[in-house]
């Protein structure tokens, strides 16, 4: 059972953004060398999919990732944290020194963005934690 808008809120809020498990909600597939497009379904529904897709348009809408936001997708797998997954794009892109102090920062808000749009979740939203049942 999904929990309400509420619980999920407080249990982010008691979490450190760095400490949270990203877990993938939505497929991928490889746009070219190094960039992703998500897949984002269009219709739920089977019947609405039936009903109102057009032939000529595809089953998902593409969602183009840059390098940073491909490579950070990549990562997602619901058992590396954020911060891992600050630490592995620190070495992957080493070339970008003066952007390492900012990498936590960009890669939370990307994070909550993905979040905010259902593409991923957190796995301690998903399991229940006694913890964060209070």
């Amino acid at each position: 059972m999904e929990k309400s808008f509420f619980k999920r809120r407080k249990i982010l809020k008691q979490t450190n953004s760095l400490d949270l498990h990203p877990i993938r909600l939505m497929e991928s597939e490889k746009r070219d060398t190094d960039n992703l497009n998500i897949l984002l379904p269009r219709f739920k529904n089977k019947l609405a999919f039936k009903l109102l897709q057009p032939s000529w348009k595809g089953e998902f809408i593409r969602i183009k990732l840059d390098n940073f936001g491909s490579a950070v997708w990549e990562l997602i797998d619901g058992h590396l944290t954020t911060a891992d997954i600050c630490d592995m794009l620190k070495e992957r892109f080493p070339e970008k020194q003066g952007l390492l102090e900012e990498t936590e920062e960009r890669v939370s808000k990307f994070l909550s963005l993905l979040y905010q749009q259902r593409f991923i979740s957190f796995t301690e939203l998903q399991n229940n934690h006694a913890t964060y049942e209070k």
